[in-house]
């Protein structure tokens, strides 16, 4: 699978960490940026790798900044990217195998390195379930996007 990796200066130090759970599990990076500790906007970064994600260059995505919670807002933006932040394992694969989440947001100054790469594994080993219940819920948000994004 190939996954697109995005952080701002905040998520940096914790990238390194995600791409290596990333490669250790036999996926792709293809990676967006940032490249160093410097102020970056987080949005650039978020958009770079759901561009990504929604033109299916990649599979999924993995965005990182201090709390999550500005690429989830700006990811979204993007029509085709489901993110949301995660914190915990159960959420990771919850969210992916329910909702169909193929863009997973993490804050690097709430979770640790540890944390982080059970939370990866978990999102990237989860499969969307198929289940009826799942796919009528996934139908009317993806019917809602196609009708709000132009």
């Amino acid at each position: 699978m190939k996954v697109a990796l995005g952080c701002d200066h905040a998520g940096f130090a914790l990238k390194g960490v995600v791409v290596e759970i990333i490669k250790a599990l036999g996926h792709e990076v293809i990676d967006c940026g940032t490249y160093s500790s410097a102020r970056a906007d987080y949005p650039d970064y978020a958009f770079a790798a759901g561009k990504l994600v929604a033109s299916q260059e990649a599979e999924r995505a993995i965005l990182i900044c201090g709390s999550g919670v500005g690429m989830c807002v700006a990811a979204n933006k993007l029509k085709g990217v489901r993110a949301c932040v995660c914190h915990d394992t159960y959420s990771a694969h919850q969210a992916v195998e329910h909702d169909a989440l193929n863009t997973l947001c993490l804050g690097a100054r709430i979770i640790g390195p540890s944390t982080a790469q059970e939370i990866v594994r978990n999102f990237l080993t989860a499969q969307f379930s198929q289940g009826e219940r799942h796919v009528v819920r996934l139908s009317k948000v993806l019917e809602t996007e196609q009708r709000n994004f132009k």
